[in-house]
């Protein structure tokens, strides 16, 4: 089955089945049902089961499904541990602590590069990334082929470097900028909106203040 053709609701429970996996198979636990996978990923079973089946099933009928077998069809899914160069634009603690993150690079996802525009910054390395000037980016994205750019910039800016990453190459861009990007149909832009994450928990907080409140009242 074509990956267009899968809904993107259903790409984005795929990490979670991949994380309740991977768990699983650190404690050694070799086989699993869907139910006991919705209690691990908060998803409904027959959920689980059409997920899956958009892709082969993998399961057996009074079985369930190996978890071995299904880790690592997840991972041929999910294209995890196929080595992908990534540069990424702003050096600030957001973007300091993404190339801190040792996981990415265990997994194939291997920032080659890292641009910024102070001066107190630029020749540095963090965790072996060489902090680079912002204006050579274009150059270096013309010399070496990379596959996903990180933008940790402010939203005034984003759209100006995404289109330079676009213009040479690049193919993903995981933006954490709050801006809606303009890029070629065949890019792929993920954005990671911190502030709409916030408002959401913020959201539900009260929603929760406010049951216990009738609740009390009630009483």
């Amino acid at each position: 089955m074509k990956k267009s053709k899968i809904s993107p609701a259903v790409i984005r429970r795929l990490p979670k089945y991949y994380r309740a996996l991977t768990e699983l198979s650190e404690i050694r636990i070799s086989r699993i049902s869907s139910k006991q996978l919705g209690k691990l990923t908060g998803f409904n079973p027959s959920q689980i089961r059409q997920d899956l089946n958009s892709f082969g099933g993998f399961g057996q009928q009074g079985y369930g499904y190996n978890v071995k077998n299904l880790k690592e069809n997840m991972e041929r899914i999910l294209n995890i541990f196929t080595n992908k160069s990534m540069v990424l634009i702003g050096v600030g603690n957001l973007g300091k602590a993404i190339l801190q993150y040792a996981e990415f690079s265990e997994n194939g996802f291997h920032v080659r590069a890292a641009f910024d525009r102070d001066p107190n910054k630029i020749g540095t390395k963090i965790d072996g990334v060489r902090v680079r000037d912002i204006d050579d980016l274009a150059e270096y994205l013309k010399e070496n082929k990379t596959d996903i750019a990180i933008l940790t910039i402010h939203k005034d800016v984003a759209q100006r470097y995404a289109t330079i990453c676009t213009d040479h190459g690049v193919r993903g861009i995981w933006n954490f900028a709050p801006k809606k990007l303009k890029v070629p149909e065949e890019v792929i832009v993920e954005n990671v909106w911190l502030n709409e994450s916030l408002y959401t928990l913020s959201y539900f907080l009260e929603d929760e203040w406010e049951d216990e409140t009738e609740s009390e009242e009630k009483e």
